[in-house]
């Protein structure tokens, strides 16, 4: 199982990697969702996968004992989750904003900050 989740995840930053580096924005958005999607992947692998129990300590006991299942990569993903969800956000917006200032979402058109010249 961990043998798959990391040609996964090896395959998601793949294709997120080439997907920022193409010319068009909204490739880019995906790339960068792609990304972040591998990065909760990553986190999630190197947490250790058990099948076991919830990280409770028992009563009248001072530590956990036995096999059990980590909360920290838990928590990691659902606030990497947040995160993306912010930057995707944001880079929606971005591209609309630059799509009704420049008319184009090729990115090796958008070479100045100035709008485009009015025919």
């Amino acid at each position: 199982m961990t043998l798959l989740l990391a040609i996964v995840t090896g395959s998601l930053y793949a294709a997120g990697i080439f997907l920022i580096l193409r010319r068009n924005m909204v490739k880019v958005i995906f790339g960068l969702i792609l990304l972040g999607h591998a990065a909760n992947l990553l986190i999630f692998t190197v947490g250790r996968l058990t099948k076991g129990i919830p990280a409770f300590v028992p009563e009248g006991s001072d530590m956990l004992t036995g096999r059990f299942a980590d909360p920290l990569p838990q928590a990691l993903i659902l606030t990497a989750i947040v995160i993306g969800f912010g930057v995707q956000a944001f880079t929606i917006v971005l591209f609309k904003r630059t799509w009704l200032t420049l008319g184009t979402e090729d990115l090796d058109m958008m070479k100045t900050t100035d709008e485009p010249p009015k025919e």
